[in-house]
């Protein structure tokens, strides 16, 4: 009697593993080193993240254009609410001039004011800025309430301090960490996330790099899978209560391309086609903001030198390119913050991973 080979094992994502790593490509372009938006030279991330006992889940996300003086030597910058259900502190003077001062903070939606305060503080201290006397802080936030006892207003402003103080280059932690130490995403724990893409020679070779702090819903959509409805959970679902598609997400993201502030806002834009890929509908209830800086030296405004400009100015018709890959990059930076999640029990719900185990299968199925 001959005996039945067994199936081969369904994949399975290890603890921490990314989605690409785990088989699921997302577009046509290729990622950088890193598939990080460390990707883009000199930009830098810092995580402070405060998990105490059961009611404590939250946290800071520094983000810095370069490791010099940044209100010095600032950065153009587009900024973009989708969905204004939120608050991102300091967007005007974005949105007016075009341009950052100091780094990008995220946190949870009470705690904006302490990180605005540690901005303001850590600018105020650099060397070359002892007669500044006004500065822009940029704070977006998410509200993780549900994990988080929000009402607590854990973080401090050294906190937030802390976390732009140990910003670096290289890998991004990924997931309940910094200001996703909280957040939830279409039902599943969300948090922070990564990607980046690395142009063709031929379209400019320009890198662009992205980070979200996800806590959003709607119908989870993985790599074109309907994920969400497939699991029988999603916003729309009357056998699943619980999950909503209103909540928010922050989108920052970094190119080294050299783009005027007006492209760089059309940039932003285009992030939101890869958070509609996941599958969110942008609910009423949600706070949806995206804000997109260049690095190019020659985009830099610099203190101190003539009023009259010369820089460097990427042409209209060469910005396709960069709108595939922030669409790109976004997505798989959601689907790596879930990828990146653990199951957390909190302040008023456990919140459970995304179970890659069961989804795995769909998404690295020749015909899906």
């Amino acid at each position: 009697m001959a005996l039945l080979a067994a199936a081969p094992p369904a994949p399975v994502a290890p603890a921490e593993q990314r989605a690409r790593e785990a088989g699921v490509v997302i577009g046509v372009l290729p990622p950088g080193p890193r598939n990080a938006i460390t990707d883009v030279d000199g930009v830098r991330v810092g995580h402070v993240t405060i998990d105490e006992g059961k009611d404590i889940h939250t946290g800071v996300t520094a983000i810095l254009p370069h490791g010099g003086n940044i209100f010095r030597s600032r950065v153009p910058a587009g900024f973009v609410a989708f969905n204004a259900y939120g608050k991102f502190a300091g967007s005007t003077q974005v949105a007016e001039l075009g341009e950052i001062e100091t780094p990008v903070l995220l946190t949870n939606t009470l705690n904006v004011p302490e990180a605005a305060a540690a901005a303001v503080e850590w600018t105020l201290a650099q060397p070359g800025n002892e007669a500044v006397r006004s500065v822009n802080a940029v704070v977006g936030e998410t509200n993780d309430g549900v994990l988080n006892d929000i009402r607590r207003r854990r973080v401090t402003i050294a906190d937030a301090r802390r976390a732009i103080e140990s910003a670096a280059g290289g890998a991004v932690q990924e997931g309940s960490v910094g200001a996703g130490t909280g957040t939830v995403a279409f039902g599943f724990k969300g948090g922070i996330g990564t990607a980046s893409r690395k142009l063709p020679a031929a379209q400019g070779g320009w890198t662009l790099g992205v980070l979200v702090q996800s806590n959003y819903g709607g119908v989870l959509t993985i790599a074109g899978v309907p994920v969400g409805v497939r699991l029988g959970r999603h916003a729309f679902s009357r056998e699943d209560t619980r999950d909503t598609a209103d909540g928010s997400v922050i989108i920052v993201i970094a190119t080294d391309a050299p783009l005027s502030d007006r492209n760089l806002r059309r940039i932003a834009e285009r992030a939101f086609v890869g958070i509609g890929r996941t599958g969110s509908s942008f609910s009423n209830g949600s706070g949806d903001y995206a804000i997109a800086f260049s690095t190019h030296p020659g985009v830099r405004r610099e203190e101190g030198i003539s009023p009259v400009a010369a820089i460097d100015d990427l042409r209209n018709e060469a910005l396709s390119p960069l709108f595939q890959a922030v669409a790109e990059a976004t997505e798989e930076a959601v689907i790596n913050s879930l990828f990146a999640g653990k199951t957390v029990k909190g302040h008023r719900d456990t919140v459970k991973r995304l179970p890659t185990e069961t989804i795995l299968p769909w998404l690295t199925a020749t015909d899906k």
